[in-house]
């Protein structure tokens, strides 16, 4: 009985909120490790693949993938976390990893902050949140700092949250040395 009441409580308070209850519910799930990380499919930029505008997980399939989300293209600590993994990006690419930044900015303003920039990497656009949503990674209207390592059979093996971005891109980078000496 009590169950009952506390789901038509929770459907009459969705309602008044105006929230789907699955929707409430998707928020307060979060990726848990050793989970098969959520899917996406998402247009972006990449300068070395001016051709693509649309990348899924399954692009990254049979290798690693360092998967950050960020708040905003040009704001002071998103261009100095960029810039250090694109510092290291050569270090990501040898261990046969890619890295990816999400965030709520649209494809033109990744475009013109790759350029800006310099970087070599795939930015991703998640105007309405959706995929941040799904890695528990959104505070509307933006993406929260977190970065997520995925392993190549699609596996989030590790996670940061609350990321703070001087010093973050070695840090995934040792944390990736690591994990390919225990996965090996």
């Amino acid at each position: 009985m009590k169950r009952r009441q506390f789901i038509i409580s929770f459907v009459l308070f969705s309602s008044i909120l105006s929230v789907k209850p699955s929707r409430l519910f998707a928020t307060i799930n979060s990726v848990s490790l050793g989970q098969k990380a959520p899917d996406f499919l998402l247009n972006g930029f990449n300068k070395n693949n001016p051709n693509k505008n649309e990348w899924s997980l399954d692009d990254y399939s049979g290798q690693w993938l360092i998967l950050y989300f960020y708040p905003k293209d040009f704001s002071s600590g998103c261009t100095l976390q960029a810039k250090a993994f694109q510092d290291n990006l050569s270090k990501f690419t040898k261990l046969n990893s890619s890295v990816v930044g999400i965030s709520a900015d649209n494809e033109e303003e990744h475009e013109s902050f790759c350029t800006s920039a310099k970087l070599g990497y795939t930015l991703l656009s998640d105007t309405n949140g959706e995929i941040s949503k799904s890695y528990d990674s959104w505070l509307d209207p933006y993406s929260k700092r977190n970065t997520f390592m995925i392993n190549p059979k699609g596996i989030v093996i590790h996670k940061w949250i609350g990321v703070r971005p001087i010093g973050h891109a070695q840090e995934v980078l040792e944390e990736l040395i690591k994990q390919k000496k225990i996965y090996a």
